[in-house]
């Protein structure tokens, strides 16, 4: 092929991306589409995901699939819910898996981004950006306990990576102690405290020093601790979700926490609170730390923290634990985290989740929701063995993955997302914005009841 020609290959082939790109972003411009560009979304949306992202995608999403389409593409949200690109309307009980604590698109923290994005973007990476600062006196004032300061991250999992830095440049120990049916992310540091096998094994052998024991088991923790000490492999952190969550929404035995803390100190051990889930108010609390009296020497935070309007995440602990990074802050580093547009959107965040008194909300509504989803389960104990929770973290276990996988595909057909997939369904997880209305809760409570007498 001459020069000439690949010329003009690569001129028509830029021209027809280029005329690609401008008809993606003219969707983006329009308030409302048409059914002719619904469905144009729609079946670039299924071909990507085949062709270029992952095809497996359509396969696990069956909850979301129809007739080998999906029935939902997304499109829009706000408030407590979402619609997809055919303008249908759901009540998100998923929430970006406790992104949406302050609801999709608060008003509050979408100004504040846009204000910031006005002004600058992203920071310079030299000099002082102020935001971070403030986001970081922000926190100081609201973490229980003595923690002081933050490292900004952009997810949990980069949080979890941050924590576990901070542990052995403390102590220069290496030992971990996690717990079964923990998840902290998949990056290798966190998905070394990570218990799932399906997620670990084909990346074995991961970060070593990592010992996990049963979820709730104190004396299994003690014993671990003292075999640790005993051949001189002495623990560096505990590493653990005050609340269980993609283990399926566990809840501590009482005291276990507290118990867990005094082995800490006991040892020389920090003790590192996973809470990016939990936190920003999702257990009826700031962070679940608080329901417990329990103040960590770490506390990870994320998911929520970005008020579901950007990504971010941080890293909150005692100046004893983190002044190993003063004398070189570059120790760690993320080019993202804390970037002005994160800072602007956890600092709007924090202040509606204050001012609205969502922690206090999620209390009272998840109390309401859970009675009231228990009510709804009486005479199909053959199908629920279990439904628990904790504020707006609600779980509803079944007695089979093949049960709990069709009541979450019922409820979706019926206008509600939960977490619930095709090889992980036993069981599926509530946890909608903390602003979700009564309204919606009995709509969510009537569709569940319906769905649990057709399966």
């Amino acid at each position: 092929m001459s020069i000439d020609l690949k010329q003009e290959l690569k001129i028509n082939q830029n021209q027809h991306v280029s005329e690609y790109i401008n008809k993606v972003l003219g969707l983006i411009e329009k308030e409302d589409i048409n059914q002719d560009e619904a469905e144009w979304i729609t079946k670039e949306t299924v071909d990507g995901f085949r062709d270029h992202v992952n095809p497996g995608f359509l396969d696990y999403r069956k909850t979301v699939t129809k007739d080998g389409q999906f029935a939902a593409v997304e499109w829009s949200d706000t408030g407590a819910c979402f619609k997809d690109v055919n303008g249908k309307e759901y009540i998100d009980c998923l929430g970006g898996f406790g992104i949406y604590n302050v609801g999709h698109r608060h008003p509050k923290v979408v100004k504040a981004v846009t204000d910031q994005l006005k002004r600058q973007a992203l920071h310079s990476q030299d000099l002082l950006d102020p935001l971070r600062a403030m986001l970081a006196k922000i926190l100081a004032e609201i973490t229980p306990g003595n923690l002081k300061y933050a490292f900004f991250t952009n997810s949990g999992t980069e949080s979890v990576e941050a924590a576990l830095k901070l542990a052995k440049m403390y102590s220069e120990r290496t030992t971990f102690i996690s717990t079964t049916r923990a998840f902290h992310g998949k990056s290798l540091g966190a998905l070394s405290g990570t218990a799932k096998g399906m997620f670990r094994k084909p990346f074995l052998p991961l970060i070593p020093g990592f010992r996990h024991v049963p979820f709730g088991d104190i004396d299994m923790m003690r014993k671990t601790f003292e075999v640790c000490s005993a051949v001189g492999e002495d623990v560096a952190a505990v590493l653990l979700e005050p609340i269980q969550g993609e283990g399926g929404i566990i809840l501590p035995p009482e005291n276990y926490l507290k118990e867990v803390r005094e082995l800490c100190d006991q040892y020389g051990a920090l003790l590192i609170f996973d809470e990016v889930q939990t936190g920003m108010g999702r257990t009826g609390k700031m962070f679940a730390a608080e329901l417990f009296e329990v103040v960590p020497d770490i506390i990870c935070l994320a998911k929520a923290f970005g008020g579901g309007v950007m990504p971010a995440g941080a890293v909150v602990a005692t100046e004893d634990v983190i002044k190993s990074w003063f004398p070189n802050p570059f120790m760690h580093t993320t080019t993202f985290g804390g970037n002005p547009l994160a800072c602007a959107a956890a600092i709007a965040t924090i202040g509606v989740l204050l001012e609205e008194k969502l922690p206090e909300r999620a209390a009272e509504v998840g109390e309401y929701f859970l009675n009231k989803l228990k009510e709804a389960s009486k005479g199909y104990e053959d199908k629920v063995q279990e439904i628990r929770g904790q504020g707006l973290m609600i779980g509803i276990e079944f007695h089979q993955d093949e049960i709990g996988y069709e009541v979450s595909k019922g409820m979706f057909d019926h206008g509600v997302l939960v977490a619930g997939t095709l090889i992980n369904s036993k069981t599926i997880r509530i946890e909608p914005a903390l602003t979700i209305s009564y309204e919606d809760v009995d709509k969510v409570v009537g569709t569940f009841k319906k769905v649990l007498e057709q399966v």
